[in-house]
């Protein structure tokens, strides 16, 4: 019936109110004051409308004269337009070796400015292997070329680290400032 993915918190409508006494808001949003729940639900039938439980924790409870299935259409459509308007950004990583030849790292730039200008970012990785553990500054140095390549489209997030095993460095697409 509804996209599940459009949810919205389900209000409490017409029988469905439990309370006795409730405080009654018209469509324009004015107060019409404290009735029994058979008022309130006895106009909202003459008025064709829903009364629908807005606040159920005040004291007493605060109703609303409306059309429901139109609040909730509107609600959905709010909902849809809002995850329509925002944008996912997804983290790509591209592996390298601390002896890649200078081509391949081309290559690979190229890739990463692909990357970049979908909006996304690249978590570039060196991974050592064996006796290349020693040699941690080859993996720095290939990943500050590869920057330098991409440097005109991407910022760097997050300097090179080693973790583990391999050394990381976050790449974001570059901020109009």
């Amino acid at each position: 019936m509804f996209n599940r993915r459009c949810t919205i918190k389900e209000l409490a409508i017409n029988e469905q109110i439990r309370a006795k006494e409730v405080r009654l808001i018209d469509v324009e949003g004015e107060q019409l004051g404290i009735v029994s729940i058979q008022d309130a639900n006895a106009r909202a039938e003459e008025e064709h409308l829903d009364l629908v439980l807005i606040s159920p924790n005040a004291n007493p409870p605060v109703c609303r004269l409306m059309d429901y299935g139109k609040f909730r259409y509107d609600t959905l459509k709010k909902q849809k337009e809002q995850r329509k308007n925002q944008k996912n950004s997804e983290t790509r990583e591209i592996r390298l070796s601390p002896r890649i030849d200078d081509h391949d790292l081309e290559t690979k730039s190229k890739k990463i400015y692909e990357i970049l200008d979908a909006g996304d970012k690249v978590k570039i990785s060196v991974r050592f292997r064996g006796r290349e553990l020693g040699h941690t500054e080859q993996g720095r140095e290939v990943l500050e070329r590869l920057f330098a390549l991409v440097q005109d489209v991407g910022q760097m997030d997050q300097n090179p680290k080693m973790e583990g095993r391999s050394m990381v460095m976050l790449v974001g697409p570059k901020t109009e400032s």
